[in-house]
Formats: C-alpha cells, structure tokens, sequence
C-alpha cells in the first residue's frame, strides 16, 4: 500500500530569522537547524513531529519573500505535501481543478528520500 500523503513542512514568512527562532526554539522547545539561503531569503528549519516549520526571512529588499511580508505581513507563505507519486498526484490536482474551474498554482518540485513532494503556492 502507498503512503499517506502528509505535511512535510508549512513556510512561515518572518521578517526577523533570530526574533522567530528565539519564539519556536524558547516558547515551544524546538531545535532549529543550520540556516540557508535560497531565493532572496533566509531559510530556518525546525523539526515540528513528523513535519517541520520553516522560517522565511528576505534577505533581498526585492526578493519574493520580501514582496509576501510587504503584501501581507508575516505568517504562513506555504504549506508543502510529501506524496509516494509526484507525477499521479499532480496528475489528480489538475483534473480536479479543471473540474472545478478554480486556479492552484502548483511550482516546485523536490524528491527527497522516500518519497516526492510538490509545494502550492502561497499567494
């Protein structure tokens, strides 16, 4: 039987990384992990269960997490799923959308070990 598609991880735009870290590490006892840089943006990951929280900081005034915190001010930017088959689960999402004639953009594509994983967009 394939496995359940779950959360991996939900993308927090913050415009402070050492303000959030101080919150989730301090307040709720989470370890964040090694800081990296992708995209204009600051990017902390913290074990949450079996998902995980990352913090988005711009680090490009123009960037896209930058232009999100501008927009909207700082919360959830992402939520991402782990599926077993990226190409049937896109596959399934774009019938259903055209189904129901609604637009979900669908960007990113990862693989990591053990299974794939797609993001939608958080706009």
């Amino acid at each position: 039987m394939a496995a359940l598609p779950r959360i991996a991880h939900v993308g927090i735009a913050v415009p402070d990384i050492a303000e959030a870290i101080a919150f989730y590490r301090d307040v709720l006892g989470l370890e964040p992990q090694p800081a990296e840089n992708a995209d204009g943006a600051t990017i902390v990951s913290l074990p949450f269960g079996e998902s995980e929280v990352e913090l988005l900081a711009p680090r490009d005034a123009d960037g896209p997490i930058a232009r999100f915190l501008a927009r909207r001010g700082p919360g959830i930017h992402h939520v991402c799923y782990r599926v077993a088959d990226l190409d049937s689960a896109l596959a399934a999402c774009r019938e259903a959308i055209d189904e129901l004639k609604v637009t979900v953009p669908l960007w990113k594509k990862e693989v990591y070990e053990g299974g794939e994983e797609w993001i939608g967009r958080g706009s």
